[in-house]
Order: structure tokens, then C-alpha cells, then sequence
């Protein structure tokens, strides 16, 4: 999709959308140290590697061979070596009797050399990396090699969640995604996952005859065209997948049941918002561990304060190698109650607020009862700020100016670490 590949001020936009993910293939590693093996391990824990099945061994390229002389080889083979160059290349040609032809392979050494780059890459190695390197690194090599080249990039998925019932985390999903379409000007996908009492529809006034319930209790098989019939237009760059909002059904889902919605909503759009219901359960669990971007929202009281480090703590222990996730205060400054401040709300979970939402009945309720979002209502009114750079920030337009994640010397010195 060529809207992906830049933005209509100029700005490159590898930052919203750019990730493959990894197909379904079979890796094994084979490792010479255990620290290795553990950045591998690690690697498959990345979501883009949802679908991969890895297993690590001990021993290198010797332990590779007795394996294969009996065993079928697997889509990929990352081998450990710490061997030098003639007894690699030996070695690996000894490894080539015994793999398929279509098995690739991918070296990881200790040497910083270009000469030893080149000649593995001219034997038919696919890569050459050398220790150390982050897991995400190795995650880089492998979508590089498996990701079709014609494929377009998915779309970034932005997930927020309240800490407690009530929170606001949807008034707050569905203002930010209004401002990403009206800020970064790319179509956006509100995927609003609270079946039962889902607000969308309410919230867009929006009331189409189908949404998310039609895609994820579908007995026929689900594609891009089904998606789009069921999606609602209800902006400009504003989409919407609706809930039902009703209660003449049970809403038990499997763990992966909105896995596959998910990845073709990214492969559609550009940018997708998930609105999450405040529960804890598999689906829920597994989507958080699997999205780019997670916005929690909380009040500014005790019940919120112990929620929110549960939910963060949680979070870091499923999504070790992702971004943190965003922290918004909702409500704050209700007349009469007793609130945490800002800073040691923060503080006291060892996290930082990005920012702070006044409590304004008023305004809020406005916008709720007319179905509008809070810049129809009031576009000059110094919350759509906020808003604004949450969209931003959920997007990954920020830190444009400064380091973006993966923004590292590419191909050749990127590989062999050479600044």
C-alpha cells in the first residue's frame, strides 16, 4: 500500500508502519554459550516471531551436523561459531551435505571481520552477525529473510485499556484516534473490542447494521473484503469496527479468536486503535502482548493506583523487549476527592504520566450526548492538546527529531558493528 510509505508533509513514515511479521516457519539455533541462547530465546518472544516455532541447542555447527545427518533440516538454522575462518567455511560445508536446499542459514560470531562477511556471504550464508547484538537485532535478520520483499508493511496497532472500570479509556481512544486523523492525516481503524457495552457507535454517533460481532463469530472464512463491508466510515481518515452493545449472547472468546481481524485490519489500514473492555482474560492478554503501543488509563485514586502497577508489571513481564506502556491520568481534579498527585502517582509505580485530563463535565458530557469528539465540540480548548501529542506519541512522531527505534547503521555495518 503506497500510503504507508511516506507522509503528506514529507516526513518518512517508518515510524507508524514498517514491521513484518515473521510466517509460519520452524527455526532451530544451535549455541556455543549460554548467553546466546538466551538473546535467542528472548527473540522468540518478540511479536513479530507470534508464529514462529524456535528451539535452541547446545553445541555449534558439529552439534548441527550429527542432528541433520538423521533428522530433517528447518526453514532456518542460526549456528553459533566461534571458529576461524577456514575451519567455519569447512565446517559449513560439511553442513551443506546434510540440509535441504531451501534450509537458510545464519552465522553468529565473535569476529569483527569484513573479509569473513563477505566470503560466508558468497558460500550462501544468508547473514552474518556478530556478538553482541540485542535480540531485536536477530528479529530484524529473520523478518528480512522470510518477509516477502512485495509484502506492504502492517499497520501499527495502539491499544488502550482503563486501569479501573470508568476510567475513560475509550472517550480517550477515540478523541486521540480523531486527532491522529486529523494531525498525521492517515486513515485510522477503531476496533472496539467491549462487545457488550461497547461506546463507539455512541461516541461517532454511528449506527451501522454491522461491526467486530458480524467478523469474530463468523462461521465463513474472514478476508480483507469482509472487513471492509462490515467497517463504518464515520470521518474523514475515521473508520469503525462497532460492538453490538447488546446482551442477547455470550461473549467467551478464545485466546487467538481476534488474532486474525487483527493482523487484516493491519494489513489495510495504516493505523489501528484497539479499545479494550476493562477485563483480564486470555484474548485480552494475548492481544496486549502482540500490539506496538499500549496507553493504560487511570484515575488518580488508591483503587487506580494499585490496578495500574499490576497491569505494568504484568505488561513488562509479557512484552520484555517492547516500548513501556503510556500512562494518562483521567478526571483529575474532581471538586471533593481526594486524589494522588501526578507525581506520585507516577512515582510510587516507578512509571511517568504522559499526561493529565481535567475532570470537565460538561465539556465531556457535550461531546457524549451530541456523539462528536471534543474538537467538534471546542476546537480551541487546550485538552485537544493533549490529544494531539498522545497521537503523536502513539504513532511514533514525538522523537522525530531525536533517535527512532531502530534507526541504526543499516546493512553491512549495522550487522558487523562498525560505526
Amino acid at each position: 500500500m503506497s500510503e504507508y510509505d511516506s507522509d503528506p508533509n514529507g516526513v518518512e513514515a517508518t515510524s507508524i508502519a514498517g514491521a513484518r511479521l515473521v510466517p509460519h516457519i520452524t527455526i532451530q539455533a544451535f549455541c556455543e554459550n549460554a548467553k546466546t541462547a538466551q538473546m535467542i530465546e528472548q527473540a522468540a518472544s518478540d511479536r513479530r516471531m507470534n508464529k514462529v516455532a524456535l528451539t535452541t541447542h547446545n553445541g555449534g555447527i558439529s552439534a548441527a551436523i550429527e542432528i541433520y545427518r538423521v533428522n530433517p533440516t528447518p526453514n532456518l538454522i542460526i549456528l553459533e561459531s566461534s571458529l576461524a575462518a577456514h575451519e567455519l567455511i569447512d565446517s559449513l560445508n560439511e553442513l551443506a551435505g546434510v540440509c535441504d536446499a531451501s534450509t537458510r542459514v545464519v552465522v553468529i560470531g565473535h569476529q569483527n571481520d569484513v573479509e569473513l562477511y563477505r566470503k560466508l556471504i558468497r558460500f550462501g550464508v544468508s547473514e552474518y552477525l556478530v556478538m553482541p547484538i540485542e535480540s531485536s537485532v536477530l528479529v530484524d535478520t529473520i523478518a528480512e529473510q522470510f518477509a516477502s520483499e512485495s509484502s506492504a508493511p502492517i499497520g501499527r496497532t495502539i491499544a488502550f485499556m482503563s486501569a479501573k472500570g470508568g476510567a475513560g479509556s475509550s472517550t480517550i481512544a477515540h478523541n486521540t484516534a480523531w486527532a491522529i486523523s486529523q494531525t498525521v492525516r492517515r486513515d485510522v481503524l477503531i476496533l472496539d473490542m467491549d462487545l457488550p457495552f461497547g461506546t463507539a457507535g455512541l461516541n461517532f454517533n454511528q449506527e451501522p447494521p454491522h461491526g467486530l460481532a458480524d467478523a469474530v463469530f463468523s462461521k465463513d472464512v474472514v478476508d480483507d473484503v469482509v472487513i471492509d463491508r462490515l467497517m463504518s466510515k464515520c470521518a474523514n481518515h475515521v473508520n469503525l469496527l462497532t460492538a453490538p452493545g447488546t446482551l442477547d449472547r455470550d461473549y467467551d472468546f478464545e485466546e487467538r479468536s481476534f488474532e486474525q481481524i487483527v493482523e487484516i485490519c493491519q494489513n489495510n489500514v495504516p493505523l489501528v486503535v484497539l479499545d479494550l473492555p476493562h477485563a483480564w482474560n486470555a484474548w485480552i492478554r494475548h492481544t496486549l502482548s502482540t500490539v506496538d503501543e499500549i496507553v493504560v488509563v487511570a484515575e488518580p485514586d488508591l483503587a487506580n493506583l494499585r490496578n495500574t502497577k499490576t497491569i505494568l508489571d504484568k505488561l513488562k513481564e509479557l512484552r520484555p523487549d517492547e516500548s513501556e506502556p503510556i500512562l494518562m491520568l483521567n478526571k483529575v481534579g474532581v471538586p471533593k476527592r481526594p486524589e494522588i498527585a501526578a507525581n506520585e502517582f507516577g512515582t510510587s509505580i516507578d512509571a511517568e504520566c504522559f499526561g493529565q485530563i481535567q475532570f470537565d463535565p460538561a465539556l465531556f458530557g457535550s461531546a457524549a450526548n451530541n456523539g462528536q469528539m471534543i474538537a467538534e465540540i471546542n476546537a480551541s480548548h487546550k485538552i485537544n492538546e493533549i490529544f494531539t501529542n498522545l497521537a503523536l506519541k502513539t504513532t511514533g512522531r514525538s522523537d522525530q527529531g531525536g533517535t527512532q527505534q531502530g534507526g541504526v547503521i543499516p546493512g553491512l555495518l549495522r550487522k558487523l558493528k562498525l560505526a
